[in-house]
């Protein structure tokens, strides 16, 4: 039975939305199957019709993967939510399952590398305009949003410079457009942001980040309006085929569970790696929206409980400084992944980030110094240790 929302967030991801059989299972039971048997033809026609409630299909609906929808739903306090194979397949699902050619999407400039691809070169292709403006400048959302538009997409914290969005005055001027507002909240997690009750209609994750937290298994999410995700979204993915595999969804209910827990740690920890960089020399300047010399920090703590398990730092001497260090680390480890529980590093010039250009990057302040660390759950002295030890062997090597 779906544990009603009157809880607490710890206890929806321990019990939400779990759906027992017979048998009585305490652990959410794994259907690992690719389709569903009826009583009979009759059943069958009235499940394609819609007048009888049956899975069909695990493309369709997976009893493993509705009970992740459903406690990921209760979490947001969401009206629907459904899922899909990669975080990038949920974004794409909501802008293409939305947007059609003539219309017009305003995005903020800092979004994640493949996120900007799609704003700037795949919805061009299907006569889709894409605007982009200085997230952090009301005033540019006021102008592009001066004019009919359909969709907004943004987020906030941004990957990897932390820019915070000021998501209440954003989406009342968007609804003033006819926009509806797309929110990619995977830094913050649900637990530390939730955009919905700040004026954003749909929330986007890729649970493949903190949602998993351990390296596992890829997965995305879309939460919004039900008659959005049923009658918009849902036909979409029913016929383009981003399904999660049930594996999948079952692995990212067991990252759920322990969702605070793990969060909770790596923003302790991330709090006190950015005060310790922060003190460093031969570093120009770190980013954490929990830290009072964040440019946004009263505006990140007016939405966020907490600055998050993300800090982002900017080595002087440039790429091969930045590079000094990353290979100096011996516990953190060179990844472009985050929100794992293993302490990552990455250089977003290069990787996450190298596709959108060198001029794009410069407007973001994306230099070639600039390191994005994902704080995981070592003990925060041991990951302060290696740090130090890092910067002293880039200083003496200078």
């Amino acid at each position: 039975m779906t544990v009603p929302p009157r809880f607490r967030p710890a206890t929806l991801l321990v019990h939400g939305g779990t759906e027992r059989t017979p048998y009585g299972e305490t652990s959410e039971a794994l259907f690992l199957t690719s389709g569903f048997v009826y009583d009979n033809a009759e059943q069958a026609e009235a499940t394609f019709v819609g007048t009888v409630q049956h899975y069909q299909y695990s493309r369709f609906g997976n009893p493993t993967v509705v009970m992740l929808e459903q406690r990921l739903a209760l979490l947001e306090n969401a009206e629907a939510c459904r899922v899909t194979a990669t975080g990038m397949a949920a974004v794409h699902a909501t802008l293409m399952s939305h947007l059609k050619r003539g219309d017009r999407l305003v995005a903020s400039r800092a979004l994640f590398g493949s996120c900007h691809w799609i704003v700037s070169t795949l919805l061009p292709r299907y006569g889709i305009e894409g605007v982009f403006v200085d997230g952090g400048d009301l005033e540019q959302w006021r102008t592009a949003l001066s004019k009919p538009t359909q969709m907004v997409l943004l987020e906030t914290p941004s990957n990897p410079m932390l820019d915070i969005i000021d998501l209440a005055a954003v989406s009342e001027l968007a609804h003033k457009a006819g926009a509806l507002v797309a929110v990619d909240n995977v830094f913050a997690t649900p637990l530390l942001q939730q955009p919905l009750t700040l004026g954003a209609d749909i929330v986007i994750y890729s649970c493949t980040k903190h949602i998993d937290g351990q390296g596992r298994v890829l997965g995305g999410a879309v939460l919004g309006p039900r008659k959005w995700i049923e009658d918009t979204l849902q036909p979409f993915i029913r016929n383009t085929g981003p399904a999660l595999s049930p594996f999948n969804a079952w692995m990212l209910l067991k990252g759920l569970e322990t969702l605070p827990l793990r969060v909770n740690a790596a923003t302790a920890s991330a709090g006190a790696v950015a005060d310790f960089l922060a003190a460093q020399p031969g570093i120009v300047r770190v980013l954490y929206p929990e830290r009072s010399d964040h440019p946004q920090h009263r505006l990140a703590m007016s939405q966020m409980s907490a600055g998050g398990s993300l800090v982002t730092f900017d080595v002087a001497g440039g790429k091969d400084a930045a590079f000094k260090v990353m290979n100096a680390l011996r516990l953190v480890k060179i990844s472009n992944n985050l929100g794992d529980s293993k302490s990552l590093a990455t250089h977003p010039a290069t990787t996450t980030h190298m596709r959108i250009g060198a001029e794009e990057r410069a407007r973001l302040g994306i230099g070639d110094g600039v390191v994005r660390l994902s704080v995981g759950l070592e003990d925060a002295a041991d990951l302060l240790d290696d740090l130090a030890g890092a910067l002293a062997g880039m200083r003496d090597s200078a």
